[in-house]
């Protein structure tokens, strides 16, 4: 018996599930995990059938949770990923060692979510779906990326065992407060009974302030790789190890993520050595994040990165002199970004990252928190050209593919969606 919504038909193919969550809206918020844990109960969840890792924080953790998965995986074990936001198809955000969720199964996990809650929000259903697939696939190791915050995500309301905190800095102030400390504050409620300990990346220090409160609070041990905390064997980044992940900053995220397998493989009795965490290390990946597309079919190469906010662009801006060269000197950039991520400071920090060379800004489409591309450009200054969208930038710097180096994309993920809808088979990296 298929379950039908209100005001939709009967779940029954994965278009219909597309067609439902379209309907929820992929932005439409309601603050609270009430549905999430009504969810849960209906669907009898009290625990997972394995080790439960939650990623929270404001940049670096699709990046932090990709090596996460990619050392589970180097070890032998199945790792199921969850993360947002997806580029093609919602069924990139519920993964089993680098699989989605094949479309055959939506409708049946969409019908049980539905029946169990039938109020959940776009994010909170995918949640609930993710929580049904991997009950059934046998998994080691399960990692689900929050979406906003931590108090209120709905990846709190799942059972965990361990969460891991990536950088936190100023982004959706609207929602989680005006400052880091606050935001800060709310992330940290991602600690809860039944974990065993916290993971952090560096924090500035009123975020790290709000996380020991937190932990200490409940008792729990945080750890840090520069913590002196008794850490386990293997836990420190090798200075040499190579990274699937380009970026002074992933070395950040990969340390992150090292150090929750070490303390899992501690807790669980797990074996670990250096190799398979060298391979694993190497082996991750993640689309958009200093993303190469070599050249092709009369197209320049493309250099892809989802720096969304002034945090990721600082980034952004301090890796490209790293990368081997002519990457690191990009023949164009194209950027756009949402109105809500601080475009002023997003428009101060694209001017120098590649000076003196065309700089394309399309409006991005089909998006109510897209900035204007005329009002981006005219923030930028006078070397910055507005267009109507993505497409008609990569056609005007078409004649560029003469160059080595590459045209950058970057500013927002929802820019690289539209990317990867031209380019659909550049999506899966070099990994595939």
């Amino acid at each position: 018996m298929t379950c039908s919504p209100a005001g939709s038909g009967p779940l029954t193919r994965f278009a219909d599930v597309l067609a439902y969550l379209d309907g929820l809206g992929l932005f439409h918020m309601d603050m609270g995990l009430g549905r999430m844990e009504g969810a849960l109960r209906a669907l009898k969840v009290s625990r997972l059938p394995c080790p439960v890792v939650q990623v929270v924080g404001t940049n670096g953790k699709g990046s932090t949770a990709s090596f996460l998965q990619s050392l589970s995986m180097a070890h032998g074990f199945r790792a199921g990923l969850f993360t947002s936001p997806h580029f093609l198809s919602p069924a990139e955000r519920i993964r089993m060692n680098r699989r989605n969720l094949p479309e055959a199964a939506w409708p049946g996990l969409a019908q049980r979510a539905v029946a169990a809650e039938a109020g959940l929000t776009y994010f909170e259903l995918l949640t609930v779906m993710a929580v049904l697939a991997f009950q059934d696939a046998e998994p080691d190791l399960l990692i689900f990326e929050a979406g906003l915050g931590g108090r209120h995500d709905a990846t709190t309301a799942l059972p965990a065992d361990l969460v891991c905190f990536t950088p936190i800095d100023l982004d959706h102030q609207a929602v989680l407060g005006p400052d880091i400390a606050t935001i800060a504050a709310d992330k940290a409620d991602a600690m809860r009974p039944g974990i065993f300990a916290a993971v952090s990346a560096p924090q500035p220090d009123e975020a790290l302030a709000a996380l020991r409160q937190r932990a200490l609070g409940l008792g729990l041990p945080l750890y840090s790789a520069d913590s002196g905390a008794d850490l386990p064997p293997l836990a420190l980044l090798p200075d040499d190890a190579e990274l699937g992940l380009a970026g002074p900053h992933q070395r950040v995220n990969a340390q992150t993520a090292l150090l929750a397998w070490s303390l899992l493989c501690r807790r669980q009795g797990w074996r670990t050595d250096e190799k398979s965490i060298r391979r694993g290390l190497a082996d991750a990946f993640i689309p958009g994040r200093l993303h190469k597309v070599p050249a092709r079919g009369g197209y320049p190469p493309f250099l892809l990165d989802g720096a969304h906010n002034p945090h990721g662009m600082n980034a952004l801006a301090r890796a490209l002199p790293t990368l081997p060269a002519p990457d690191k000197t990009p023949c164009a950039v194209i950027f756009s970004c949402l109105a809500d991520k601080r475009p002023e400071d997003m428009a101060r920090l694209v001017r120098g990252l590649a000076p003196g060379r065309p700089l394309l800004i399309p409006t991005i489409g089909h998006n109510e928190r897209a900035m204007p591309g005329e009002e981006l450009a005219s923030l930028i200054g006078p070397d910055a050209r507005p267009v109507a969208n993505l497409k008609t930038a990569v056609e005007l710097l078409r004649p560029l593919e003469t160059e080595n180096a590459p045209i950058l994309v970057c500013g927002s993920l929802y820019l690289l969606t539209e990317f990867f809808n031209l380019f659909p088979d550049t999506l899966s990296g070099p990994r595939a």
